[in-house]
């Protein structure tokens, strides 16, 4: 009998342990993490900082790994994967956030974000949550960092480009997204959209001469080597959210779950500091690489004149109204529409 107590006792003990280390605040989880650039630019370098951020606030209970240069599929496949809870993380370009988010688009209508400033308040304010919790009801996943990458350039292998004039006859990549291609329609030329994945390689064989991205992004995707010109336009600063699951967000613990914004709060900021920090060297690299950069003619006036004149009034009704866009452009000081 006493033996029997005893036994039971253990077995007992031996269920709550078992319990007790099944525990998502006990368990640690290395969450994995899609990265869709290489080494190097700044969605790896917000992912290293979530990453550090994320350990630190839990006591090293959770890190990440992470898997660059699309290793885990393309952007849009990851937001997928993160909706029905296959993956934990991605990083991607905001406009591959809008297919499943229109209101996430208001973020790439050409010239809205004219600074860093800019792009800081409109993540971080009011509107930053509007977005973050629409695409929690759109999209299944939560935003829960900001990556900003800077002003994407134009760049091609055959000429240089100052106005609109110098565009005609050159095919320029693309993402799939339908304000970017709207917005090259408007200044005369019809895009090749392109997946993320193949895009070095249609430059280097020649499939597209051009394709526009960050300073960052031209250095860490090696662009310079099979692009020559780079015409310094403005019109639109690239943001590149961090995503969870929402699912696998709400599976977290309390406390994990208010690591996980913290983490990505600091990361965020990081970010921003590390574009002020790195962008000017990163040019002045892509100049000794040989590259040529052009300024715009006229301020670019007739690039932007185009681009808000045909884009700006076809997607109205998609990002919420005029009324909506003017709340936006007065939280950014600047005159409605």
């Amino acid at each position: 009998m006493i033996f029997k107590q005893r036994f039971v006792k253990s077995l007992s003990l031996a269920l709550c342990f078992g319990a007790a280390m099944a525990s998502p605040q006990l368990l640690a989880k290395t969450f994995r993490v899609a990265v869709g650039d290489g080494a190097g630019g700044t969605q790896h370098e917000l992912g290293k900082s979530f990453s550090e951020e994320l350990k630190q606030r839990t006591e090293g209970k959770h890190d990440t790994q992470l898997f660059l240069n699309g290793q885990l599929g393309d952007e849009q496949a990851t937001v997928n994967d993160a909706s029905m809870g296959l993956l934990d993380f991605s990083i991607l370009a905001i406009n591959n956030i809008t297919p499943f988010s229109p209101s996430v688009g208001v973020l790439t209508l050409p010239y809205m974000v004219q600074s860093l400033d800019d792009a800081v308040t409109l993540t971080q304010g009011e509107v930053g949550q509007q977005l973050v919790d629409n695409t929690i009801r759109d999209a299944g996943v939560r935003i829960v960092g900001w990556a900003y990458s800077g002003f994407r350039v134009l760049t091609n292998s055959k000429q240089p480009v100052s106005s609109l004039a110098d565009l005609e006859g050159l095919k320029i990549r693309v993402p799939n997204n339908e304000i970017m291609i709207d917005t090259y329609r408007a200044w005369g030329i019809n895009p090749t959209p392109m997946a993320w994945s193949e895009t070095f390689t249609g430059l280097q064989m020649g499939v597209v001469d051009g394709q526009d991205n960050p300073y960052i992004t031209v250095s860490a995707m090696k662009f310079d080597e099979v692009q020559k010109y780079i015409t310094n336009i403005r019109y639109l600063f690239s943001i590149e959210p961090l995503v969870m699951s929402e699912a696998v967000f709400q599976e977290q613990p309390e406390d994990v779950q208010q690591a996980i914004l913290a983490a990505g709060k600091a990361a965020t900021e990081h970010s921003a500091e590390w574009l002020v920090a790195q962008e000017d060297r990163i040019k002045a690299e892509l100049v000794e690489n040989g590259m040529e950069i052009t300024e715009p003619a006229n301020g670019e006036q007739e690039w932007i004149d185009k681009a808000v004149s045909q884009v700006w009034p076809k997607y109205y009704d998609q990002l919420g109204g005029k009324e909506k866009l003017n709340q936006i452009l007065q939280s950014l000081g600047r005159d409605t529409i």
